[in-house]
């Protein structure tokens, strides 16, 4: 049974990462990369689809936990009645191939230690051919292939490799697992202790570069490092999350394949970026945008994989329960597929936050923009399917026309305040009809508040985005409105739900979900914003205390239950950490807006 999502800790080489539980289980990975099918999936299933413990041999949860200083690399410690001993887990920034580092350390008296290692490629669905030589391992299955180092002897039982030792004070104990596609030749292991000192320095070289002086330091210390670990290196690309079908409620069957890009995230993880000292990360960030999204703007999709492939078929996994029984398990996303229009907005404003930022744009990026402004021209009025990829019916959504009328705001900015060319009267005339026409339909005068949609009066917590955008004031009485409205008919306990998704035809899907953690942080600027100061801070702080111990968030939080829902860790819910606490800490900057209609 795998363990609540909050027992999980992240470790990475920016091309993949693992799940760590409380109890020493590396219960998921997927090798080479993050969207690849994992080796070890016993967090959607039971041990049988795949796992990696070493823990004392009594078994248990570790006493205490923590990041070593300011890295990615996790210290596990249980006290026993033989002694005390730490497991230290890391995987260097990637050589030639993954590896995963885990050494056992005594600290006192003699403890008895298991390792069980038992791989299962594709999901969980193949059992590898495992070769045994000593303390040597070498596992492989069709295109991937794997192999263990240790310094003590391994065993057979039950389909995994086992080792029963003891470590004693001051003794050390590694093993290394090491991946390659299986046509290549074994890779030379690292050698686990000078692995680990370069991962050290690597996390510690990368943090120091945060120029964040705020009064939550360690809280945003750690948000930005675990983006870092969700980059995939080679093209700069950030997943949303490391893992897939996590379940937004236990039992349900709203569970999604997050470990893609999106474009919805990009304006706000280079906000995140560029104001906390990271021009390089922001700057490949916006290289992969680029590239993601060069060719027919009307092919414009809402999510890439890491390398900016476009197809991400959703399917089943049929032979995998899903986590504590919560099914479908599923791989790909047809969302991929949908039409929703604030992404057009998305890339053009999170361009232009590029260039306010010095990050020098080129002749083909901005004809690049000019031609989405020509396709979102034409297309703006269409009804789509919102920012949260409902599969009900499409619908004029009010978040969608507010970000086509940024994006038609920042082209306007582009050219008459940064000298760029274009048909600016052609272009201010767009944004001036997209935002009359929300005034009027989007907006409910009775209740003082904007919509969902236009003709409904359900809600829609990207409605707390209007101020940031720049589309009306945070002094603006409709904007106040908006925010009193979304704290009284969208909020459980405090915390910010997406959208009412038991609302008739909204979603078309069955059950329901938990509180949306980026949600909760823009009702923390929403609050700031419109003069709420210090109701913002409390709220923020408690918010802080939703982390797990190791100060990450998944997706969502259940208030009720008191736990994390969805998948983990979240980069959305990171990103939106960053920028409250730079917002509340008054270093962040707003977007340059034309506000002169």
């Amino acid at each position: 049974m795998p363990g609540l999502i909050e027992d999980y800790a992240l470790i990475g080489d920016l091309h993949t990462a693992a799940l760590v539980s409380r109890d020493g289980s590396i219960d998921w990975m997927c090798l080479p990369s993050f969207d690849s099918p994992s080796c070890f999936a016993a967090l959607l299933h039971n041990e049988s689809a795949g796992y990696w413990r070493i823990a004392p041999a009594v078994g248990g949860r570790a006493t205490s936990r923590r990041y070593r200083d300011d890295t990615l690399i996790l210290e596990t410690e249980w006290d026993t009645v033989d002694g005390s001993v730490r497991l230290v887990d890391c995987m260097p920034p990637r050589g030639e191939a993954a590896d995963v580092v885990r050494i056992v350390e005594g600290l006192s008296g003699r403890v008895p230690v298991r390792m069980e290692l038992a791989l299962r490629f594709d999901y969980g669905h193949v059992l590898p051919w495992v070769t045994r030589h000593e303390a040597d391992v070498g596992a492989v299955a069709g295109p991937d292939a794997a192999w263990l180092r240790t310094e003590v002897p391994v065993r057979a039982a039950d389909h995994a490799t086992v080792a029963d030792f003891t470590v004693r004070a001051g003794q050390q104990v590694p093993f290394v697992l090491t991946y390659q596609r299986s046509h290549l030749p074994r890779p030379q292991p690292v050698d686990p202790y000078r692995a680990l000192d370069q991962t050290h320095r690597f996390w510690r070289t990368w943090i120091n570069r945060c120029d964040y002086t705020g009064r939550w330091p360690e809280a945003v210390r750690r948000s930005l490092l675990t983006l870092k670990a969700l980059t995939y290196a080679p093209t700069g690309g950030i997943v949303a999350a490391a893992t897939t079908s996590l379940p937004e409620q236990l039992g349900g069957t709203r569970n999604w394949d997050y470990r893609y890009c999106w474009l919805r995230d990009a304006t706000f993880t280079l906000q995140a970026l560029l104001g906390t000292g990271y021009l390089d990360e922001a700057r490949a960030w916006r290289e992969w945008l680029l590239r993601a999204v060069a060719g027919d703007p009307s092919d414009l999709q809402i999510m890439y994989g890491s390398d900016g492939s476009r197809r991400l078929p959703e399917y089943t996994v049929d032979w995998l329960d899903g986590y504590q029984g919560s099914g479908p398990v599923r791989i790909g996303n047809a969302a991929a597929g949908q039409l929703q229009l604030d992404v057009w907005g998305e890339v053009l404003e999170g361009l232009h936050l590029s260039r306010q930022a010095g990050i020098v744009a080129t002749d083909a990026a901005w004809d690049l923009q000019k031609a989405l402004l020509d396709y979102l021209e034409g297309g703006w009025r269409q009804p789509d399917n919102g920012l949260w990829e409902v599969r009900g019916p499409r619908r004029n959504f009010v978040h969608s026309k507010v970000m086509a009328w940024a994006g038609f705001d920042r082209a306007v900015v582009s050219v008459t305040r940064q000298g760029l060319d274009g048909p600016v009267d052609r272009w201010r005339a767009m944004r001036d009809e997209i935002h009359a026409e929300v005034c009027a339909r989007g907006f409910d005068h009775e209740r003082n508040t904007f919509t969902q949609a236009y003709g409904i009066g359900e809600l829609d917590a990207a409605l707390l985005l209007i101020p940031r955008v720049g589309f009306l004031p945070a002094t603006d009485p409709r904007v106040a409105g908006t925010v009193a409205a979304v704290q009284k008919e969208l909020c459980r306990d405090g915390l910010v739900l997406r959208y009412r998704p038991d609302a008739e035809g909204i979603d078309g899907l069955p059950g329901g979900e938990g509180s949306f953690l980026a949600c909760s942080f823009w009702l923390v600027d929403a609050l700031y914003e419109t003069g709420r100061r210090a109701e913002a801070v409390a709220f923020f702080e408690r918010l802080l205390e939703l982390r797990n111990d190791v100060g990450l968030l998944a997706e969502e939080y259940d208030p009720v239950g008191g736990r994390q829902l969805g998948n983990t860790p979240q980069a959305f819910s990171h990103v939106g950490l960053v920028n409250s606490a730079r917002l509340l800490s008054g270093s962040a900057t707003k977007t340059d807006a034309d506000t002169g209609r």
